[in-house]
C-alpha cells in the first residue's frame, strides 16, 4: 500500500503529522461540552389553557374539545392527550421526531386564534425544553429563627445568577407584599355596604389620568395630569367612603374594614429536618457545560455564605447534575483507562519483550486523540454515550494494530530486514484490516438513520466508536509499520517454527484435523447449542433502558382534599421521623401544601406534600436507591395508611422510570369506559407482582357545591351569575388596585373577608348577598349549600375519552414479564371492542425502539455481507465469515443469563456492534487461506496452515477487545449503569464466536471448496 511505504519513507513527516494530531486532540478535548447525555430536543409541545373558576367538565367541554379539534390537523402530529382540570387545562402535542418544533410553533399560535373559547378563557403555547429542566436544586436554611432565609435566598439570587451558564436561579417562597383589606361582614351589612361598592370606591380614588396639553404665554407646552394616589396602608383604611347627611359623621374604611400592609399568605411550607428552607432551582444556558456550571455555580455559593452577613446559613444540595455528570463521566473514563491497561498486558503475553507492546499500544491514545478532534468538528459532547463508545471499542482500536505487528514480526522472523518486513507484512493484511474495519463500522449505519428516541440517543454513540475505528485503521496503516521498520530488529531463530511445534499450537491442529474429519458431529452440535440460545434469548426478560442509581427520589403524599395543613404537616412529620432513621439519607426537603409545579404556578394545595430524598454517594452505602425505595415506601404507606396515597418516584437523567407502567383506555362512550376502567382495574390488583394500581377515577375529591335555586333568586331579584361571581369575589377577595408605596415598592391591593368564609362550610351558608332592593339574605336561603364528591380531572386521548392507570411492580419484575401479566389481566376483562388500550412510558418507548432495533441488526447484516463481497470480489467467502454471526447468539443468552441482565436497549446495540466485530476474526483467517492457496497449497493444507498461523492474532484481538471491557462489564460506580449491558454482551458474543469461529469456519470453507467438499481423508 503506498501510504504505508509513504509513513516508512518519510518517518519525520509521519512524527510531526501525529504531534499536530495530538495537540489538535489537546485543544478539542478542552472545549468539548460536558453533559450527561446528548442532546435531544423532543419535537413536544404544550398548550396551557386557563378558564377562572370553571369546573373539570366545564373546562373539557368549552376549551379542551375546541381546542383539540383544531390542533389535531396540525402536520407532523401523532398523538394528543389532555387533561381538564378546575380553571386549567393542559393538551400535550407529540409530533413526529423530523418535525422541528419551532417551525410548527407558528401555526399552533394562529390555530389558538381561531378558535372561539369562552370570554374569560385564554390560551397559550410552550415548547417542550430540557434546558428549562433544573440541574442543580438545593435548600437554604437558617441556624437560627432569628434569621428570615427568604430575604437571604432573595440576596444570594440575584449574586447567584450572574454566574457563567446560569440562565436563571428560580426560589420558592418569595417574600411578596401587599395591602390586604380584610372587611367586616356584619358592619358592611349594618351601613348597607356591599364588596364591590368598597371596591369601586377604591379604584375611583387610586387615579393617575393624563389630561390636555396647555399652551402657556411664555411659549411652553405643557402636559396635564390628574392625580389621586395611594402610598400607603394608612391613606386607604383613612378613606372616607360616606358621611352621615343627619350628623356629619364620616364612615372611614377603617370602620369597616381592617387594612395593613403584610406578606403575602404562604401556603406552602418548605423546611430541611426542624428548619424553615427555601427551595433554589438553577437552570443553566442552552449549550452551556453541565459540569463546568455546576462547578463555577458551587464555588461562588460557598463564597458568598462565607461572608459575615450570611453567617448561619447552610445549602443542603439536594440534586446536581453536574456532580452527577462528573462522576459519571470520572467512572467510565476510568474503565476506559483500565480497559486500555488490560489491553496492554495480553500485548505484553503474547508478543514479549517491550517494543512491539509498545508499539501497537500507541494506537489506543493516539486514535482517541484523533477521536476528540473528530467529535469536536461534529459538534458532540462528551457524555455517557460518547465516552462509553470509547470504552467500548477501547480493545478494538489495537486489533488493526495487532494483526499488522504480529505478521511484520512473523516476516521478520522468516529472515526479512524489518522495513521490508514492515512493508510487505502490511501490505499482505491490509485488505483484510480495511474489510474488518468496515464491516464493524457498517453496522453503525442502520443506527444513525434509526428515527425517533433511539435515533437521536445513539447517533453520537455510532459515530465516535465509528471515529475511533477510522482512527485506529490510520494507525495500523502508518503509524504501526514505520515504528516496526525503526525499532524492530531481527531475531535469532524461526520463531514461527518455534510456535508451530509448541504444545497449544499441536493441540489446536489435532482439534481441528478432528472436527474437519466429524463436520457433521460438529455442525448438529454446535446447531442444537444455537436453537437452545435462541430460546434462552427469547425467554430472556427485557427492559428499555437500565435505571440509573442517581441517590436521589421524590416521595408525593395526598391526603383526602379538604385535609387542613395543620393536618397535612402532622403526618407528614411522621413520614420524615420514618425516613430519617435510614443511614443512607444525606438530605430530605420537605414541601408541605403543594409541589414544586403548585409553586411555580403560584398555587397551592393543603391536602399535598412532596419530600426530596437525597442519598449518600453509591460508594458509601450498601443498598441502591431501588432496595432502599422498596423498604421504605412499604412503611410510609403504612404510615399514612386508608389516610391518602403514597408515590415514590424514580425518574432517572435518561428519562426511565423504573417499576412503573402506565397505559390509557379510550372508547369514546365515556359511560362504558368508567365500567371496563373498574373491570380492568379488577383483575389487575389480583396480579401479585403488582404492588400498587391507581387510575383517574380515583383521583375524586369532596367539594363544597353551591346549587343555585332560580325561582327563589328570581324572587329576591337575583341572577345565578350575579350569585355566582359574589361568592366567588367574596371567598377568595379581589384584586382591586395597585398602589406606589413611600418606598417605591408597587403592591398589590386585595379586597375580600379574611378567613370569615374560609373555617367551616356553615359559615359559607350563612354567607350575606346583597340584593337589587338593598336587603341582605344568605346564601343557604337562595342555594342548596353541600358536600359532594367530583372528579378532579378529566383526560382525553386523541380526541377520545380517556382513563390513565399507573402501576407500581415488584423490583425482581422486569418489563416483558410484567407486560405478560398485564396483557393477561386485561384480557380477562373481555374488553368491548370499541375500547382501546395504548401504552406509554418505558413500554411505549421500547416497544418503538425494538423493531428500529431488530430492523438495524437485520439491516447491518446485510451491509457487512455487502461490504466483505465487495472487499473479496466474491459471493461466496463473505457468506462463510457471515456464519460467524449465529456463533455470537450463544455467548449473548450465556452472558445474560450468567449476568442476570436483561435485554435491553443498551443490549441490543451491543448486538449489533458484535455483528461487525465478530466476523473480523473470520476476515482474516479467510483472507489468510486464500493467500495460502494462492502460494500453492491444497485446501485442506491451506485451511490447517493458515488457521495455525492466524490463530495467535485472532486470540489477541479477541482478549484485548474481550479484556478492555472488563471494567465497563462490572460496572462500577455512578453512570455505568446504561454501557454495562453492552459490554457483558459483546464480551459473552465475542467469546463463543472467537472460540467457534476457529472451527466453524475451516468447516464451513471446506463445504463451500470443490476439492474439500467431500468428507476430508
Amino acid at each position: 500500500m503506498k501510504i504505508t511505504d509513504f509513513s516508512i519513507k518519510r518517518p519525520v513527516f509521519t512524527f510531526v503529522t501525529m504531534v499536530l494530531v495530538i495537540l489538535l486532540g489537546a485543544v478539542s478535548l478542552l472545549k468539548i461540552p460536558i453533559t450527561l447525555i446528548p442532546e435531544l430536543n423532543p419535537p413536544i409541545g404544550v398548550v396551557v389553557a386557563t378558564y377562572p373558576g370553571a369546573s373539570p367538565t366545564e373546562v373539557n367541554e368549552k376549551v379542551t374539545k375546541p381546542l383539540e379539534s383544531s390542533l389535531a390537523t396540525l402536520p407532523g402530529i401523532q398523538k394528543l392527550q389532555s387533561t381538564s382540570q378546575e380553571s386549567t387545562n393542559l393538551i400535550v402535542l407529540e409530533f413526529d421526531w423530523s418535525t422541528d418544533i419551532s417551525e410548527v410553533q407558528s401555526e399552533v399560535l394562529q390555530r389558538l386564534d381561531m378558535v372561539n373559547l369562552p370570554e374569560e378563557a385564554n390560551a397559550s403555547f410552550l415548547k417542550f425544553d430540557p434546558s428549562q429542566l433544573p440541574i442543580i436544586q438545593l435548600a437554604l436554611r437558617a441556624e437560627t429563627d432569628e434569621v428570615d432565609i427568604r430575604k437571604i435566598a432573595e440576596q444570594l439570587e440575584l449574586e447567584l445568577q450572574r454566574q457563567d451558564g446560569v440562565a436563571s436561579v428560580n426560589v420558592s417562597g418569595k417574600i411578596i407584599e401587599e395591602i390586604q383589606i380584610a372587611l367586616d361582614a356584619e358592619a358592611m351589612e349594618t351601613r348597607n355596604l356591599a364588596q364591590s361598592d368598597i371596591v369601586q370606591l377604591i379604584q375611583a380614588n387610586n387615579i393617575s389620568l393624563p389630561g390636555e396639553s396647555v399652551n402657556t404665554e411664555e411659549g411652553r407646552m405643557l402636559t396635564t395630569r390628574i392625580v389621586s394616589t395611594f402610598t400607603s396602608a394608612e391613606e386607604i383604611a383613612n378613606l372616607t367612603l360616606s358621611v352621615n347627611p343627619l350628623t356629619g359623621e364620616e364612615i372611614k374604611m377603617k370602620d369597616i374594614a381592617t387594612v395593613e400592609r403584610a406578606e403575602q399568605e404562604q401556603e406552602i411550607i418548605t423546611r430541611a429536618g426542624e428548619q424553615s428552607a427555601v427551595l433554589m432551582s438553577v437552570l443553566q444556558e442552552s449549550g452551556a457545560n453541565t459540569a463546568q456550571v455546576s462547578t463555577n455555580f458551587k464555588e461562588a455559593l460557598d463564597e458568598l455564605l462565607a461572608k459575615p452577613e450570611f453567617s448561619g446559613v447552610q445549602a443542603d444540595i439536594l440534586y446536581d447534575q453536574g456532580d452527577y455528570v462528573d462522576l459519571a463521566i470520572s467512572n467510565i473514563g476510568s474503565s476506559l483507562l483500565y480497559g486500555a491497561i488490560f489491553a496492554m498486558l495480553i500485548l505484553f503475553i503474547f508478543l514479549r519483550g517491550l517494543k512491539s507492546p509498545m508499539i501497537v499500544g500507541l494506537a489506543i491514545p493516539y486514535s482517541v486523540i484523533v477521536t476528540f478532534v473528530l467529535m469536536y468538528f461534529a459538534d458532540f459532547s462528551l457524555n455517557i454515550l460518547t465516552l462509553g463508545a470509547l470504552a467500548l471499542g477501547i480493545g478494538m482500536l489495537v486489533d488493526n494494530a495487532i494483526v499488522v505487528i504480529e505478521n511484520i514480526e512473523r516476516h521478520i522472523a522468516l529472515g526479512k530486514s524489518p522495513k521490508e518486513a514492515a512493508s510487505i507484512g502490511t501490505k499482505e493484511v491490509g485488505v483484510a484490516i480495511i474489510a474488518s474495519t468496515l464491516t464493524t463500522v457498517a453496522v453503525f449505519v442502520p443506527v444513525i438513520f434509526t428515527s425517533g428516541l433511539i435515533g437521536r440517543i445513539f447517533t453520537e454513540f455510532a459515530l465516535t466508536i465509528s471515529f475511533s475505528l477510522f482512527a485506529s485503521l490510520v494507525v495500523a496503516l502508518t503509524v504501526v509499520p514505520m515504528l516496526a521498520s525503526k525499532f524492530l530488529s531481527t531475531k535469532n531463530g524461526n520463531l514461527n517454527e518455534q510456535r508451530a511445534h509448541s504444545a497449544f499450537y499441536q493441540s489446536y491442529r489435532k482439534a481441528l484435523n478432528w472436527t474437519l474429519h466429524n463436520r457433521f458431529l460438529v455442525l448438529v452440535v454446535i446447531g442444537a447449542i444455537f436453537a437452545a440460545s435462541c430460546f434462552a434469548l427469547f425467554k430472556t426478560g427485557t427492559e428499555f433502558i437500565p435505571p440509573t442509581d442517581e441517590g436521589y427520589v421524590t416521595v408525593d403524599v395526598e391526603l383526602p382534599r379538604g385535609t387542613s395543613l395543620a393536618a397535612t404537616e402532622e403526618i407528614i412529620t411522621q413520614v420524615e421521623t420514618r425516613i430519617e432513621k435510614e443511614p443512607e439519607v444525606d438530605v430530605l426537603i420537605s414541601m408541605i401544601g403543594g409541589d414544586q409545579q403548585a409553586l411555580s404556578r403560584g398555587t397551592s394545595t393543603s391536602n399535598k406534600a412532596q419530600l426530596y430524598v437525597k442519598l449518600v454517594p453509591l460508594s458509601e452505602r450498601d443498598r441502591s436507591i431501588f432496595e432502599f425505595t422498596e423498604v421504605v415506601e412499604a412503611d410510609v404507606k403504612g404510615i399514612v395508611g386508608d389516610r391518602g396515597e403514597v408515590d415514590f418516584s424514580l425518574t432517572t437523567s435518561s428519562g426511565s422510570s423504573p417499576n412503573t407502567m402506565t397505559f390509557r383506555v379510550t372508547d369514546s362512550d365515556e359511560v362504558r369506559l368508567k365500567e371496563t376502567v373498574k373491570e380492568i382495574q379488577a383483575e389487575l390488583e389480583k396480579v401479585e407482582a403488582i404492588l400498587e394500581v391507581t387510575t383517574d377515577l380515583d383521583a375524586t375529591a369532596d367539594e363544597i357545591q353551591i346549587t343555585v335555586n332560580r325561582e327563589v333568586a328570581n324572587e329576591y331579584g337575583m341572577m345565578p351569575a350575579q350569585i355566582a361571581q359574589t361568592v366567588y369575589s367574596m371567598m377568595r377577595g379581589v384584586l382591586t388596585t395597585q398602589i406606589l408605596a413611600d418606598d417605591g415598592e408597587v403592591l398589590s391591593v386585595y379586597t375580600g373577608f379574611g378567613d370569615t368564609y374560609k373555617t367551616d362550610v356553615e359559615s359559607v351558608k350563612r354567607m350575606k348577598l346583597r340584593t337589587a332592593a338593598g336587603v341582605f339574605v344568605e346564601l343557604q336561603d337562595v342555594a342548596d349549600v353541600s358536600i359532594a364528591a367530583s372528579q378532579t380531572s378529566i383526560r382525553r386521548s386523541d380526541q377520545a375519552a380517556a382513563v390513565a392507570f399507573f402501576l407500581q411492580y415488584e423490583n425482581a419484575e422486569s418489563l416483558s414479564s410484567i407486560s405478560k401479566k398485564v396483557d393477561t389481566a386485561i384480557e380477562k376483562a373481555d374488553l368491548p371492542s370499541e375500547t382501546s388500550i395504548v401504552f406509554s412510558g418505558d413500554r411505549e418507548l421500547y416497544e418503538n425502539a425494538k423493531s428500529d432495533l431488530y430492523l438495524a441488526v437485520g439491516l447491518a447484516v446485510i451491509l457487512v455481507y455487502i461490504v466483505m463481497a465487495a472487499q473479496f470480489e466474491s459471493l461466496r467467502y463473505p457468506f462463510i465469515m457471515i456464519l460467524s454471526v449465529p456463533l455470537m447468539v450463544i455467548g449473548v443468552a450465556a452472558s445474560l443469563w450468567l449476568t442476570n441482565t436483561l435485554l435491553g436497549i443498551t443490549a441490543v446495540i451491543g448486538i449489533l456492534v458484535l455483528v461487525g466485530i465478530v466476523v473480523n476474526n473470520g476476515i482474516v483467517l479467510v483472507d489468510y487461506i486464500n493467500q495460502k492457496k494462492a502460494e500453492g497449497y491444497r485446501t485442506y493444507d491451506a485451511i490447517i496452515v493458515g488457521a495455525q498461523d492466524r490463530l495467535r492474532p485472532i486470540l489477541m484481538t479477541a482478549l484485548t477487545t474481550m479484556l478492555g471491557l472488563v471494567p465497563l462489564a462490572l460496572g462500577i460506580g455512578e453512570g455505568t449503569e446504561m454501557n454495562q449491558p453492552m459490554a457483558i454482551v459483546v464480551i459473552g458474543g465475542l467469546f463463543t464466536s472467537t472460540l467457534l469461529t476457529l472451527f466453524i469456519v475451516p468447516i464451513i470453507y471446506s463445504l463451500i471448496d470443490q476439492e474439500t467438499r467431500k468428507r476430508a481423508s
